[in-house]
């Protein structure tokens, strides 16, 4: 059983960790929104072109969901598994977004360097460290690694059929103009990546995280797939399995 003394102090963690999920997430979709409009002069308002973007669209559903965790957890309530496994995706995808730009097209978006800082860096070390210290996620089955590949595929089938259809494409290595086997080696190789990304996300599932960074507190629901309470009177290190 855990000390008395130690759940009020659990619980201020987790609304501490819970505010700083929902501040980052407004935070990213404010720099999204801004970016968005200073760039419609130049590149037209088309939301479908901005958010073809596989950095834009996916540091939005990631800031969505950054909110939706941060607000499960001011209620007291433990993500769900289904919630759990979608966060593991975009985890992975979020992993991708640093790791590509950074090391093979540093410094060749067309937004301000400090937003490229922020989607590039800052916040998808954000997102991967969040992951990796606070142990309010539950453990991943391997047998559900394939979680990580139907947003990237279907991003992928729409721009390229966008690439097909009107010309437009977000990368170059995209365009119609390089050829099938160049387009299916770029892809390729890009989905390799993602999937020893996914890797790291679900074995970083297992790890408890930095003990007392996630309280335990409110009445266990006993339903697997809901947003789930924790009781108070488990020990908080039963929260970072």
């Amino acid at each position: 059983m855990a000390s008395t003394d130690n759940v009020p102090r659990a619980r201020t963690a987790t609304v501490v960790i819970s505010l700083s999920r929902v501040v980052l997430g407004v935070c990213v979709l404010a720099v999204l929104g801004y970016t968005y409009v200073i760039g419609i002069h130049t590149d037209g308002a088309n939301p479908f072109n901005y958010f073809g973007y596989f950095t834009n669209l996916t540091s939005l559903l990631t800031a969505l969901m950054f909110i939706a965790v941060g607000a499960g957890g001011l209620s007291g309530l433990r993500p769900t598994h289904s919630l759990n496994a979608a966060r593991a995706a975009l985890v992975a995808c979020m992993i991708i977004v640093g790791v590509i730009y950074n090391t093979l097209i540093p410094g060749t978006g067309s937004a301000p360097a400090w937003v490229s800082a922020i989607l590039h860096i800052v916040f998808p070390a954000a997102v991967l460290l969040d992951w990796a210290l606070v142990g309010d996620r539950w453990p991943l089955p391997w047998r559900s690694l394939w979680i990580a590949l139907p947003y990237p595929l279907t991003w992928l089938a729409v721009v390229l059929a966008r690439g097909v259809t009107d010309g437009w494409v977000p990368y170059g290595f995209l365009l119609p103009s390089h050829g099938m086997a160049w387009k299916l080696a770029h892809v390729g190789g890009l989905l390799a990546a993602l999937l020893v990304a996914a890797v790291i996300v679900w074995a970083l599932s297992r790890v408890r995280g930095v003990p007392g960074f996630v309280a335990a507190h409110a009445t266990p629901s006993g339903q697997s797939d809901t947003a789930m309470p924790v009781s108070a009177g488990r020990n908080a290190q039963d929260l970072l399995k």
